[in-house]
């Protein structure tokens, strides 16, 4: 599962950017018991939700012009500059080009070329996320795209990770680590958009977990807040409970009660 020892290629950071911040950090909040710290004046109106003083993950208020609320997710790399340029090299884009964001670090916006974006982060004093894997942080990711070799082979390129097969009853799940870590190292998976139903006319994402206590505690508290719940609690044998969400402005992500053994 994820953890905070970032490797090369690893996530390191996430954030949402949604049309009215005040109310996302009102439902993440009640939801997780997360706390919006604003990351200061020169910050353009950026900030932290913490959780128990630890930074789980970035958010900001954004426009219709850049794009629906989402929830975003950042790729450590010791050359942001560099990466930007693998990426395009390998089919991808640019879509923010790589700058500084004060001393904290260089951040790249990219694209894979199923259009999916992501973001690149070359730590400065920040190196990401402070606690991942426990209850009300994240704790996976799955890349939902419509072909999954040449998503492989574009991660690979880019950000040197690795996919393996892990066989379950009724079929093959595609998982994915950064090639310093190995599998030990392994935080997500890769998904067949038209092979899941709840993805059904979705756009090709990158789709955030956050570990919960209880996951039918958390979807139903979702929907009482004025989320959508996107797919019911679900229990997936040797995982964990499962449900995938929206808040209320539109913004996917899931939760998932790992398994013991899982987490």
């Amino acid at each position: 599962m994820l953890t905070t020892r970032f490797v090369t290629g690893a996530p390191n950071w996430v954030d949402l950017g949604t049309r009215d911040i005040d109310g996302a950090a009102s439902f993440y909040h009640a939801l997780f018991g997360w706390d919006f710290r604003s990351a200061g004046p020169d910050s353009g109106g950026y900030g932290f939700f913490q959780l128990a003083g630890k930074t789980v993950a970035g958010g900001m208020q954004t426009t219709p012009e850049q794009g629906p609320p989402s929830w975003g997710v950042f790729f450590r790399s010791p050359d942001s500059d560099a990466t930007a340029k693998a990426a395009e090299q390998a089919g991808g884009s640019v879509l923010l080009p790589p700058d500084d964001v004060m001393d904290k670090g260089r951040m790249t916006i990219l694209a894979d070329r199923a259009g999916v974006s992501f973001g690149i982060w070359q730590p400065g004093t920040l190196q990401g996320i402070d606690v991942a894997g426990a209850p009300g942080s994240l704790c996976w990711l799955e890349l939902y795209t419509p072909d999954i070799a040449a998503a492989a082979a574009f991660y690979n390129s880019v950000l040197g990770l690795e996919t393996s097969a892990v066989t379950f009853p009724g079929g093959t799940y595609t998982c994915i680590n950064p090639s310093e870590g190995g599998e030990d190292a392994m935080f997500g998976g890769v998904v067949p958009l038209a092979d899941d139903p709840t993805e059904q006319g979705a756009e090709p994402y990158w789709l955030p977990y956050f570990e919960a206590t209880d996951t039918d505690a958390v979807a139903a508290k979702a929907q009482e807040l004025g989320g959508t719940v996107r797919m019911p609690a679900t229990s997936v044998s040797g995982v964990g409970r499962v449900a995938k969400l929206a808040d209320p402005y539109g913004a996917r992500f899931s939760v998932i009660k790992s398994d013991p053994a899982q987490g």
